[in-house]
């Protein structure tokens, strides 16, 4: 579904020059949840931005089912951290979800089913005719996932989207998340720099290197389908899993050459059922 080949990112001006990102080669299956960790400024969020067409890479190139991205492609949605920025407060919820179906050919009444749908499936339909400013932090960015859902992406992009959220609603929206990801099939990258969180909603995780960046591991989260914040989080195996994350992001702190490019710990310990 996603396939990011060679992509190079460097920003030069004001007698600067800034290489973000160097070499990331990496793949993402059609009902793949991904999710990209790394060091705190090694270039996620270029990344990201160079997979939805909002940048151009300086070299390499991304694919989307074989097709080139050159601008933001019609079959994919993204949900930012700002989740405050991104919703207009003078538009009710259901206005701020509908407003990206007004570009495409749509009835209204469909659009409407649309959105009534994505707000049930996030929880909000009896906020439909709130403004946003009138809603908490969490429910605000469920809106803005319920917009990208009512857009029915075949591919997410989630720049760090529960950052700025506290740790109760962090974790209902990771839950969320995999429930959304499990019922629609969607196609997920998803960036965090929050370890536990990358190894909780992962089937895979990609470790990036420090600046310039490449990908340092790419790690299977052998971890059962069903999660849940109580029992999986102190489960033995996600201990393993997140100190091995843990690890690697300090190697590459420490300017560690990359060695391994895909690992699999699962050949040691059996996965927790």
């Amino acid at each position: 579904m996603l396939d990011v080949r060679g992509l190079k990112k460097v920003y030069e001006g004001s007698g600067r020059r800034v290489e973000a990102v160097r070499d990331l080669t990496f793949t993402v299956d059609a009902g793949e949840l991904v999710c990209l960790v790394g060091p705190s400024g090694c270039g996620k969020t270029t990344l990201l931005k160079c997979v939805g067409g909002l940048l151009t890479p300086t070299a390499g190139e991304v694919l989307i089912e074989g097709r080139r991205v050159t601008g933001p492609p019609p079959d994919m949605a993204v949900v930012f951290q700002e989740y405050g920025r991104s919703l207009f407060p003078w538009m009710r919820v259901r206005e701020n979800v509908e407003l990206p179906l007004k570009q495409k050919k749509l009835s209204s009444a469909r659009r409407r089913e649309l959105v009534a749908d994505a707000l049930e499936s996030v929880g909000l339909t009896d906020a439909a005719g709130a403004y946003p400013w009138q809603l908490s932090g969490g429910m605000q960015q469920r809106v803005a996932i319920a917009r990208a859902l009512a857009y029915e992406p075949d591919v997410l992009l989630m720049d760090e989207p529960f950052a700025a959220v506290d740790a109760q609603t962090r974790a209902d929206l990771e839950d969320l998340v995999r429930g959304l990801w499990r019922q629609r099939g969607i196609t997920i990258l998803f960036v965090t720099h929050d370890i536990d969180e990358a190894v909780y909603l992962g089937e895979r995780v990609l470790i990036l290197s420090s600046s310039p960046t490449v990908v340092q591991e790419q790690l299977k989260i052998d971890l059962p389908a069903e999660r849940d914040q109580l029992h999986t989080r102190v489960a033995p195996r996600f201990a393993e899993l997140r100190t091995h994350v843990y690890e690697q992001i300090q190697a590459a702190k420490r300017g560690a050459p990359v060695d391994r490019l895909v690992k699999d710990v699962s050949s040691d310990t059996p996965p927790l059922h």
